[in-house]
């Protein structure tokens, strides 16, 4: 312990130990570096760098990386914010290009919260969780309750809540999918319970494999491992992948027949490049409709946000998720977790309700926000598969093709010698390489490690949310340099 620390309250030595051990790769120590580098080339001190711009391919912020808001969505945010606009409709509409229906959404939605600066109830606004409910009920073709939905401050949160609310003693376990997104097991630390893992499988598309969560299970059991709830995360995150009709209705069959709780992921719901998503909730309404009262009991909480899709508003921290098939005195208790944070951010809220419910056609909006939101779709898609046609022809890497959400996680083989390298460093192979690859590049990737990998395989993973292609160059001319090295 240092002479200051001794001084002082707090030190590492007596803080709550659960917040140490728990980690959070995609802002790890490449990623703090990677902002050093950017601070270093904005000051104009390039120095020794052998790249001009920093990528953060580590983590999923889209604007960050330049993807633009929807125009709609901030017009009538500008609106929430500042009321005094709507006071003058000619300029806004004559001189600033707001449409019709951009005012009359910023006024319905002044009058459903009355201000963007005061709390609403803890779960939310009731006619944004109508309008959430009533999004829900489009896409799924079955009825949402408003009561059974919560707004929180994006994804996340939701995620925590549910943690607590479940995670009851030390034993308690969740299975939890590996690779996955760390959040899950970072938080399962902090609340002192156990993750369980279960693996995906990489030769399938990253589908679920019902063996390998059997398994998982009945080998959590014998540790005396309480299992409570499974987590999906569909489409998936780090993998890329989505998930087929019928690898969710194994999960829920399976959640069934153990009384687990199923906590599925959705946020990455508008990012589906290959076939259609098909949600929890729909799947497991089809189970109940095909065989009435057989799975009535499942509890199912399904989670969305703004912060990914087309929408990308990651800093206006907005969320919701839903509850299905859960006691009313559970759900209570819920409400009381939640009511202790006081309510979700309001004008994160707004936006939600936004995303639910975004111009259609006949609007006077809709033409632009058609546009802007297909484009950065077909934006994605485009460097999404300019990526994997990359990574396809990189000697010792492998791809599985990209069906789903902002990333892609490919297996690179590396030889012995780098393994060394690597070991010399104190680091894992997959490590080694990202860090390289971000000194040499300015290319910042996460290794395959902060997420969970199978043992004996390495991997990374990488956004494709950067603007163009370009980059991509980067990468395949280091990985050359890098495999030669360490031949």
């Amino acid at each position: 312990m240092s002479v200051t620390a001794q001084l002082k309250s707090l030190s590492l030595d007596n803080i709550n130990p659960h917040v140490k051990e728990a980690k959070y790769a995609v802002r790890g120590e490449l990623a703090v570096r990677s902002e050093k580098y950017r601070a270093q080339l904005n000051k104009g001190e390039k120095g020794n760098l052998p790249f001009d711009t920093v990528i953060s391919a580590n983590i999923g912020n889209p604007q960050q990386l330049d993807q633009k808001p929807i125009t709609f969505f901030r017009q009538v945010a500008s609106l929430l914010e500042n009321p005094l606009l709507l006071e003058k409709p000619e300029v806004l509409k004559e001189h600033l290009g707001y449409k019709d229906d951009v005012i009359a959404r910023a006024q319905k939605l002044i009058k459903d919260v009355k201000s963007v600066g005061a709390y609403s109830q803890s779960h939310g606004a009731p006619a944004i969780r109508q309008s959430v409910a009533d999004f829900i009920e489009r896409r799924d073709g079955y009825p949402s309750d408003p009561e059974h939905i919560y707004m929180s401050g994006g994804a996340s949160s939701g995620v925590n809540t549910l943690l607590h609310i479940i995670c009851s003693k030390p034993e308690t376990g969740i299975l939890i999918p590996i690779p996955q997104y760390p959040l899950y097991t970072a938080t399962l630390a902090v609340l002192n319970a156990r993750c369980v893992p279960y693996y995906l499988e990489e030769g399938k598309g990253w589908g679920t494999d019902l063996n390998a969560i059997k398994e998982s299970l009945e080998k959590a059991k014998q540790e005396g491992t309480d299992v409570r709830a499974i987590a999906v995360i569909n489409p998936g995150n780090p993998t890329g992948s989505t998930l087929s009709p019928e690898d969710i209705t194994a999960v829920l069959k399976f959640a069934a027949e153990e009384k687990l709780v199923v906590i599925a992921d959705e946020v990455y719901q508008t990012n589906v490049f290959a076939g259609s998503f098909v949600s929890f909730k729909k799947g497991l309404r089809d189970l109940q409709k095909a065989e009435p009262g057989k799975y009535d009991n499942v509890e199912l909480a399904s989670l969305h946000s703004i912060s990914k899709g087309m929408v990308g508003e990651c800093g206006h921290r907005g969320g919701y998720f839903e509850l299905v098939g859960f006691d009313s005195e559970v759900a209570a208790e819920i409400y009381k977790f939640i009511s202790i944070q006081l309510c979700p951010p309001v004008i994160g809220q707004c936006i939600v309700e936004m995303m639910c419910n975004p111009p259609r056609e006949g609007d006077p909006s809709y033409e632009l926000y058609h546009k802007e939101y297909y484009g950065i779709f077909e934006g994605l898609k485009k460097r999404a598969f300019a990526l994997y046609d990359a990574f396809e022809e990189m000697e010792g890497v492998e791809c599985q093709p990209p069906t789903g959400s902002m990333y892609l996680f490919p297996t690179i083989h590396v030889s012995p010698k780098a393994v060394e390298a690597a070991k010399s460093e104190g680091r894992t192979p997959d490590e080694f390489y990202v860090s390289r690859l971000l000194d040499a590049t300015g290319v910042c990737m996460v290794p395959g490690s902060g997420f969970g990998q199978k043992e004996g395989t390495l991997h990374f993973r990488t956004t494709f949310l950067a603007p163009g292609t370009d980059w991509v160059g980067r990468i395949t001319k280091f990985h050359k340099e890098f495999m030669d090295e360490f031949r």
